[in-house]
């Protein structure tokens, strides 16, 4: 398995929007609990479903191989970047199939031998490693017995992530990420802006009744692009409960597919008309100063 380096990859020929090709994109949804074994099996499944109906780009949810396990399990579970089962599934899956996958998250072994980075790899459909982004921005979050702290065993990542692909420029967050917009900014500048913005996550009940969909669709009107959300969505093996709602937006704002709970897959087309005539008619991008 090839690795390249992080950080955002140079368009060898930029495309405007005109160019892109028109294609069928899907957000996988599950409640993944702390075994690797049946979440591979789930998210194989689910990935053929979404194949079967002629998704050309997939994207997991954030842990999609585990969730809901103590912190000493995940870090049980890191990988050594290149190799490893969860690496193997994710390039084997995108080749079986001939898709993009962008593979949620995996734990990663982390500069410090104490945590462990969220990382994000990306794979076409020959199964090649074409990017990889760990999460930067670590969630914290403590009201009433509810409480979580990333930070004490994930060691955050500094590189912006963005990628090109037959459908575009594809920038690439996780999660918590999202609350945070200058981050998407620097994913492209206005003459070479993001299509698609890819977004595995697993927002709690509680962050994600409040926030979720708000912010999805403020990063889609603000970057005038597609916003493609995959989540975990459901009551986990251990009690927690994760928000779901994987959904699509369109560049205007609008959801345009959607589910609420339980696992399964969320399927639309990225529409490169769609594209051409929000940025045609108002053009923000064109008017951005910093």
């Amino acid at each position: 398995m090839t690795a390249e380096p992080a950080g955002i990859s140079k368009p060898a020929t930029p495309r405007t929007s005109e160019q892109l090709v028109a294609c069928k994109i899907a957000a996988i949804q599950m409640i993944s609990g702390p075994d690797v074994a049946p979440n591979l099996a789930t998210a194989g499944r689910l990935i053929a479903e979404a194949a079967g109906v002629g998704a050309q780009l997939v994207v997991l949810p954030e842990y999609f191989p585990l969730i809901g396990a103590t912190d000493t399990d995940r870090l049980a579970a890191r990988e050594v970047d290149g190799a490893g089962p969860m690496q193997d599934f994710l390039a084997e899956t995108a080749a079986r199939h001939g898709l993009w996958l962008v593979g949620g998250s995996i734990p990663l072994m982390a500069d410090d031998p104490g945590k462990l980075r969220n990382s994000c790899l990306v794979f076409d459909p020959q199964g090649k490693r074409v990017a990889r982004y760990d999460k930067i921005h670590l969630f914290g979050f403590t009201k009433g017995e509810e409480s979580y702290d990333e930070a004490a065993t994930i060691e955050r990542g500094d590189k912006v992530v963005a990628f090109d692909s037959p459908f575009g420029r594809i920038g690439i967050a996780i999660c918590y990420d999202l609350r945070f917009p200058e981050l998407f900014r620097k994913m492209a500048q206005p003459s070479n802006p993001i299509d698609l913005l890819v977004l595995p996550a697993a927002f709690t009940e509680t962050t994600g009744r409040a926030h979720w969909e708000m912010l999805l669709r403020a990063r889609a009107v603000e970057n005038q692009c597609y916003v493609l959300a995959a989540a975990q969505g459901g009551k986990h093996p251990t009690g927690r409960i994760t928000h779901g709602n994987s959904m699509v937006i369109d560049p205007w704002g609008e959801v345009v597919a959607r589910m609420d709970k339980g696992e399964g897959v969320v399927i639309a087309e990225l529409n490169r008309q769609k594209l051409v005539d929000t940025r045609t008619s108002l053009p923000a991008l064109k008017h951005r100063i910093l």
